[in-house]
């Protein structure tokens, strides 16, 4: 059994609350636009990080991270890129890369907006936890958490920071 934090689009913003929400987590995922190195550094200092770079981030992330990861979590096999779109509005490369490697758990972020879905044509369950920074359009900044037990996913939960400004 795999706990995961889920968290995207930080802008160089991490709120301390974070570490709260993910103390029980075994790894953290950040789905792009970390802002700058120090908030990777310090996701990373408090927990095993797996990451990807987004649009606004740097030499120094994208240096450190991919623009796409594929692995295998427990008996599932997850892709997080940083911008996908969504079932079935999924952006050209993106919907190239879920059809080669075919994934359960497809995670992205970019968007600012939460969504958990299922794509039956896929098999796949899609995850955008939304944005944790205080830059953007969303209103509420949010994360998820979610455990990865054989080939289940389970116990989603969606957590509140509070709003943007």
């Amino acid at each position: 059994m795999t706990r995961i934090g889920l968290i995207s689009d930080t802008h160089n913003y991490l709120d301390p609350h974070v570490f709260e929400h993910f103390k029980n987590c075994d790894e953290i995922w950040h789905a792009g636009d970390f802002g700058n190195a120090a908030v990777a550094e310090e996701l990373k200092s408090y927990k095993p990080l797996r990451g990807v770079y987004g649009n606004i981030d740097g030499y120094d992330i994208k240096s450190a991270y991919p623009e796409q990861l594929v692995f295998m979590c427990e008996e599932v096999k997850v892709m997080i890129r940083h911008i996908g779109g969504y079932p079935p509005k999924y952006n050209a490369e993106t919907k190239k890369e879920l059809l080669i490697h075919k994934p359960q758990l497809f995670i992205s972020g970019h968007s600012h907006i939460l969504k958990i879905m299922y794509d039956e044509k896929l098999n796949c369950l899609h995850i955008n936890p939304g944005a944790a920074g205080k830059h953007g359009w969303h209103k509420m900044r949010t994360l998820i958490r979610f455990t990865i037990d054989d080939k289940n996913i389970r116990d989603c939960e969606v957590i509140e920071l509070g709003p943007r400004g």
